[in-house]
């Protein structure tokens, strides 16, 4: 699957559209994220362990959005952005959503 966050692909030309695709995935952190995120909190410094976690659940959105795109019958997602908020009150889930629009396209 060819994907582009702009509206094109060089080299690519785009004969049909098939509407916006997304992937959204909703996850909180394991316990030890949790524990360790905490002490980085307290103690200040880079979590890594958020952002492992972070980056793990755009991989998975970003994934679920090429799976719609594919059920569409694309070949390529243009337009590609990420969006990413708080769930809960507390903050202890994100929700990561992934979309682009959808299209069909062939070498120039």
């Amino acid at each position: 699957m060819l994907a582009s966050t702009t509206f094109d692909i060089p080299g690519y030309e785009i004969t049909e559209h098939k509407g916006l695709v997304r992937g959204i995935i909703v996850r909180s952190p394991t316990i030890s994220q949790g524990i360790m995120g905490g002490l980085k909190n307290i103690i200040g410094g880079q979590i890594g362990a958020y952002t492992t976690m972070c980056e793990q659940t755009r991989g998975q959105a970003y994934e679920a959005m090429e799976r719609h795109a594919t059920q569409l019958g694309a070949n390529a997602i243009i337009g590609i952005r990420y969006d990413a908020s708080s769930v809960e009150p507390k903050g202890a889930a994100v929700e990561v959503l992934c979309y682009g629009t959808a299209v069909v396209v062939q070498k120039k």
